[in-house]
């Protein structure tokens, strides 16, 4: 199960709003989504939370690129909602490269027989893996209470709700949940 919610900081405080991913598809569909929650380009936090599996927190200010944290990489990619947050920026790969295309396949025959296997491949492939350690921005919320050695240590059961208190904003939040 999921839950997202929107936290915005206004003059008089954080407003929380239950947010609807079906219809986001990228980074910048979440990007515009949080920006119409805030009125004067204040802080905007995206808290988004897999049930005992992760959780993830998108930060904007103002106009800025959004800044992005996600307690388990490797969690998230097997998520329709973690992979929107996984950018080829945050995992280090060139934009658009989702593995090789079938053009650059070396199809040598060996696809039909034994496969050849080499100790480069196998290094390749684990390099390339997402690992089950967080990822992003760890000091995304220190100016706003939580420090990155922190951020490290939330239980994904309950990130949010710590998030949110250490905001001052755990009653806010508690309301769209």
């Amino acid at each position: 199960m999921y839950f997202a919610a929107l936290l915005a900081r206004t003059e008089d405080g954080w407003e929380a709003s239950d947010t609807e991913l079906d219809d986001v598809e990228t980074l910048a569909d979440l990007a515009d989504l949080a920006r119409e929650a805030s009125t004067d380009d204040d802080t905007v936090l995206v808290l988004i939370e897999q049930e005992g599996a992760w959780f993830g927190v998108v930060r904007l200010d103002g106009e800025d690129d959004p800044r992005i944290y996600v307690s388990d990489a490797a969690a998230a990619a097997r998520s329709s909602y973690g992979e929107i947050l996984l950018t080829d920026e945050l995992l280090g790969r060139e934009p658009g490269d989702d593995g090789p295309d079938l053009d650059s396949l070396d199809l040598d025959g060996t696809e039909d027989g034994e496969p050849e296997s080499t100790d480069d491949d196998e290094e390749s492939s684990s390099a390339d893996a997402i690992t089950h350690s967080p990822l992003g921005d760890g000091e995304i919320l220190d100016d706003l209470g939580v420090d990155a050695k922190e951020l490290r240590t939330l239980d994904p059961e309950d990130a949010l709700n710590s998030i949110a208190e250490a905001l001052g904003a755990s009653e806010v939040l508690e309301t769209v949940r």
